[in-house]
């Protein structure tokens, strides 16, 4: 590939970045539908591409929802107690979600995050209960969900993402604000997750053929790509990292100068459209 093809990446970067700082999500909901299109042309086999778009998806996740927890963190939005709550759960769903979606054929994976994604879509644009606009430094006293419940529902959360290449946000988010939480503190602390579930299912993806697993077909050959570390690409996890890292903050700004409602309503229109492209290709 020509040198500047490989520009593509940063820019993915600047764009998940963005998104993962304004909605908590990662980045992953739009990167995995971007990386299946784009994976090809750098050598990864059309029957491994969604596994690889997974895994890659992941593992920038490690850099970009790092970049987005660090901004939410200046501004006091991540409920620390709820992440260490959350983690035990995050790392073994993490774990065992990749585990499971290596074995799985490609076809099933991206009809499985498509309808994910209109799911969560519809989840997000019609709340059952409202959504709170409380922000930092608000007088009323934020709630800070604690308890031995959060861990099993962290470990749904890390299965679910590990599957659909997401860092969590598109569950940890709505969750968190039926709990009474504000829609920027959901955020800022389903950023500080995606970190936690990014880790665990990035280093499964990238271990897993390594240490005895049977891929399905075609996934081997995806490994011999230049800069595979398992089903995880490299350098493009890196080229968007490094985008992401430098897009973040910016998303993060503009979350705290929108409303509960309308952060609510760009996160259902983001989820809605890769579920879309997913689904009807």
């Amino acid at each position: 590939m020509p040198e500047l093809a490989w520009a593509v990446f940063p820019l993915l970067g600047i764009v998940a970045g963005g998104l993962a700082g304004l909605l908590g999500i990662g980045g992953g909901i739009v990167l995995v539908a971007a990386l299946v299109a784009v994976l090809p042309l750098f050598g990864v086999p059309p029957e491994a591409v969604m596994h690889v778009a997974l895994a890659t998806s992941l593992a920038s996740i490690i850099v970009t929802a790092s970049a987005s927890a660090n901004a939410h963190r200046k501004r006091g939005s991540v409920l620390w107690p709820t992440v260490a709550w959350l983690a035990p759960g995050l790392v073994l769903g993490g774990v065992a979600g990749s585990v499971w979606a290596i074995g799985v054929d490609g076809e099933t994976l991206a009809t499985l995050v498509g309808a994910f994604c209109l799911l969560m879509a519809a989840r997000m644009a019609w709340p059952t209960r409202p959504t709170s606009a409380t922000a930092p430094g608000d007088s009323v006293i934020a709630p800070v969900p604690r308890g031995p419940w959060l861990g099993f529902a962290g470990g749904v959360i890390g299965a679910v993402s590990a599957v659909v290449g997401i860092g969590g946000g598109s569950l940890t988010v709505p969750l968190l604000v039926s709990r009474g939480v504000a829609t920027v503190r959901a955020v800022g602390t389903s950023s500080a997750c995606g970190v936690v579930i990014a880790l665990a299912s990035a280093a499964t993806y990238a271990l897993v053929p390594s240490i005895g697993a049977a891929p399905p077909s075609g996934a081997a050959a995806a490994t011999k790509a230049f800069g595979m570390v398992g089903h995880v690409h490299v350098p493009a996890a890196v080229g968007i990292g490094l985008g992401a890292w430098f897009a973040a903050p910016y998303g993060v700004r503009l979350a705290h100068r929108l409303s509960g409602v309308a952060l609510a309503r760009v996160f259902a229109v983001a989820l809605a459209s890769v579920g879309v492209a997913l689904l009807w290709p």
